[in-house]
């Protein structure tokens, strides 16, 4: 394992179109777990110049929502309608090329396929099996207080705040599109400052002018000395803030989006392997979602444990199929156990059959749509909130390695 290197990590901010049709999907997930939770979702959403389109298969026993056929009554429709435009309008999108009242709204949901139904569903002595097959991965590292990649963390936290800053007032120049990288120097396997750093944020034609560019700089720069640690700024012909030039036109007006197009972002910047399955628009049975929680949650309590500084897990599923095909765990030359006893153990301490799973992270909640910006991992556990983010497993670990 090297020690010293450079590496980098982007993210995206709550407006960026693919981003945008993220939280409309998870919005969507959220409107039927909250009615029913064993409700089937599937949605993708696609958004661009004053058009949402929804599409995908859902199945709820909510019948005010989607009637005994499986069709979406027109109160159903209604609601997922209010809630897509809700959520556009709670970004900040109102301008003439995507406004959440005014964008045009399709929506092509259906019922679920009785064919994945019957492999998914528990009946009889069968349990219920995963939604698809795949693999899924796990990541945490000791290098930041939320066991998250460092350059990861601070692109999250410097679009986070830009975003704050918008919402607030403090900001009124800014649009909600925008773009954040940040990369850093690692010496002895840790972050000890930043080479480079890059924002392309949309905004007001206010700014659309050389005094008004400078000023945006300047916001931005006190934004990267506010979020990063004391000393970590680079030089200032590293800082790249719009190093295209003008930003007005922005958002879904300037380029479409789609859900699951951002899962890099969405996991661990790069640092760490991924499925390749995305997280939003699904309900908990789907293992892209669920597995990819637990591998989290179990990577963060073996490094919250002090068993390893770094750890990826991965597991597998197929389609139908109740229990994991294989448990991977890769500690990366830093733990103090070995792999193979954490392979053995971690299982024990969390069932990992889908259902297994949502029990144990209680994933039959309306919880998804707070994890569709600024990342799905490295946040803060509150309630029934980020429950994979939790190290309450610390304890248990320790003894069942002793």
């Amino acid at each position: 394992m090297r020690a010293s290197y450079i590496f980098t990590s982007e993210s995206v901010s709550e407006g960026h179109p693919d981003k945008v049709a993220d939280q409309i999907s998870d919005a969507v997930v959220d409107l039927l777990l909250a009615t029913d939770p064993e409700a089937r979702v599937a949605c993708e959403t696609m958004v661009t110049t004053q058009k949402i389109i929804l599409s995908g298969e859902i199945r709820s026993a909510d019948r005010k929502l989607i009637d005994e056929h499986g069709v979406l009554t027109q109160e159903g429709r209604d609601r997922i309608e209010q809630v897509a435009r809700d959520t556009v309008k709670r970004i900040g999108y109102e301008q003439t090329g995507f406004h959440w009242k005014t964008a045009e709204f399709q929506n092509n949901l259906h019922a679920q396929s009785a064919h994945i139904a019957q492999g998914v569903d528990e009946s009889g002595n069968k349990d219920e099996g995963a939604g698809d097959q795949g693999i899924m991965f796990g990541y945490a590292s000791d290098e930041t207080p939320d066991l998250l990649p460092a350059t990861l963390y601070y692109s999250h936290r410097i679009l986070e705040r830009m975003a704050d800053d918008r919402h607030s007032g403090k900001a009124p120049f800014l649009e909600p599109d925008a773009k954040s990288q940040v990369t850093l120097e690692y010496a002895n396997e840790k972050p000890v400052r930043a080479t480079a750093l890059v924002v392309s944020t949309q905004h007001s034609a206010s700014l659309s002018n050389d005094e008004g560019q400078k000023k945006l700089r300047e916001y931005v720069k006190g934004v990267f000395a506010d979020v990063l640690p004391d000393g970590w700024l680079p030089e200032d012909k590293a800082i790249y803030v719009n190093p295209t030039g003008l930003f007005e036109i922005g958002g879904p007006d300037g380029d479409a989006g789609i859900t699951g197009r951002k899962i890099i972002v969405d996991t661990y910047g790069g640092a760490a392997p991924h499925g390749g399955g995305a997280f939003s628009g699904k309900d908990p049975t789907k293992v892209d979602r669920s597995a990819a929680y637990v591998a989290r949650y179990l990577a963060k309590n073996v490094v919250a444990a002090g068993l390893a500084r770094r750890c990826t897990i991965q597991l597998s599923y197929a389609i139908g199929i109740a229990e994991p095909l294989s448990v991977y765990v890769d500690t990366h030359g830093t733990g103090t156990i070995s792999e193979a006893k954490l392979e053995e153990v971690l299982p024990t301490l969390v069932r990992l059959t889908p259902k297994g799973i949502r029990q144990h992270l209680g994933l039959n909640a309306p919880i998804y749509a707070k994890t569709a910006a600024y990342g799905h991992f490295g946040r803060t556990p509150e309630g029934d909130l980020f429950t994979w983010e939790r190290t309450d497993l610390v304890d248990k670990l320790k003894a069942a390695v002793a």
